[in-house]
């Protein structure tokens, strides 16, 4: 499916931070794990967006909040222009019909317990939509949809590879017909062979169901073959915005340059520089002030350890924060 101009899902200045235990070691002491801070993006109906970043950097947390699986410290998640924050339980039900989550593990994330057939069929059950003959009929469709055998049904987890169960974990975020599907991660677990065999099903899912993705991963590879547009999060908050052709051709966030340097060259022939990061990432419990990078940039100014850069357009649909910018 084609993107359209119709935002579909717009994040607006959201925080999350989580309370850090005291444990008997510190004495009392608490402080704050700065998971998401200030972030704000678009998804326009019909397109993917790619977030891409370190793990830790805050990718998880954030699709969570949105899909409102946690309470958000502040700011706005607009579905449909309507704001999910302030929706109560009963209020917020039947939007999550809408929005579909599909995650990292394979593995844990489907019942061991359950058959494949009363997975899929299970958030049909929950929110009481159609007959019990209905929901096994639905349920076989859709292991049908996504290249599995009807006769599946009866199976249980164990008995199916990490691309089957992945596979039986997208049909049953399916199963409510979505708009938005939030892809957590879902090649990350498997094998190389196999994640393109999943992206391709992605990609054809979106275009007989018009679907809308969030596809987060941490590989710019896997990120580049799916996406229409790409946002790029560090420490919490995101640092560059722009479609997947202007990110891979001319990036201008040094941490995305440093990013974009680390993938293999194909070519043994063509010399490539690699951009070598000093030091660790910061700790998210006490981030550095200024701009999150600075303690690692190569580019650094002495005001981007005061002042947080703000989140500008630079080109049209080229968003990047950073002081240093070069052009």
């Amino acid at each position: 499916m084609v993107a359209t101009n119709e935002v579909l899902l717009e994040v607006n200045n959201l925080v999350k931070h989580h309370l850090q235990r005291s444990s008997f070691l510190s004495r009392g002491t608490s402080a704050y794990v700065h998971a998401v801070d200030d972030v704000s993006f678009k998804v326009h109906r019909g397109e993917t967006l790619g977030l891409v970043g370190e793990s830790g950097c805050g990718k998880t947390t954030l699709a969570k909040t949105i899909l409102c699986l946690q309470p958000a410290t502040s700011g706005e998640v607009l579905f449909e222009g309507q704001n999910i924050l302030q929706l109560r339980p009963k209020q917020l039900r039947p939007l999550r019909q809408k929005m579909q989550l599909i995650f990292q593990d394979p593995y844990s994330s489907l019942n061991p317990r359950m058959t494949v057939g009363e997975i899929i069929a299970e958030p049909l059950l929950v929110h009481n939509i159609c007959s019990r003959n209905e929901r096994q009929k639905r349920a076989q469709k859709l292991l049908d949809v996504v290249g599995l055998a009807p006769y599946h049904y009866r199976r249980y987890p164990h008995e199916f590879s990490g691309g089957q169960r992945q596979r039986i974990g997208i049909a049953r975020a399916l199963a409510l017909r979505p708009q938005l599907i939030v892809c957590d991660e879902p090649v990350s677990a498997l094998d190389v062979s196999i994640q393109s065999q999943v992206l391709n099903l992605l990609e054809d899912l979106q275009k007989e169901f018009g679907l809308t993705y969030l596809f987060i991963a941490h590989n710019l590879s896997v990120v580049k073959h799916i996406s229409d547009r790409v946002a790029v999060m560090y420490l919490g908050k995101i640092v560059e915005l722009t479609t997947g052709n202007n990110l891979y051709q001319t990036p201008l966030h040094p941490y995305t340059k440093a990013l974009l340097s680390a993938i293999p060259q194909p070519d043994p022939q063509r010399k490539k520089e690699h951009i070598i990061l000093q030091g660790d990432v910061p700790s998210p419990v006490n981030p550095p002030g200024g701009c999150r990078f600075h303690t690692r940039c190569p580019r650094a100014l002495p005001i981007c350890s005061q002042k947080d850069p703000s989140f500008r357009e630079i080109r049209p649909g080229h968003f990047v924060a950073c002081h240093n910018l070069d052009l």
